[in-house]
């Protein structure tokens, strides 16, 4: 896996958990910044041919 994979994966796994917490918090705003950062990452990844997938939902 390439250092451009790792990096988004990373950041896609951030951007969910602050994602969570943003929704377990009622902050709508910090929710759809990252939604819109999740978008952009994943827009990034299918660029690239990177691979990545959707998170559990546990």
């Amino acid at each position: 896996m390439g250092e451009l994979s790792r990096a988004i994966r990373q950041r896609l796994d951030d951007a969910y958990e602050s994602l969570q917490h943003a929704h377990a918090n009622d902050d709508t705003y910090l929710a759809d910044i990252r939604q819109e950062e999740i978008k952009e990452l994943r827009r990034i990844a299918a660029n690239h041919d990177i691979g990545v997938e959707l998170p559990r939902c546990d």
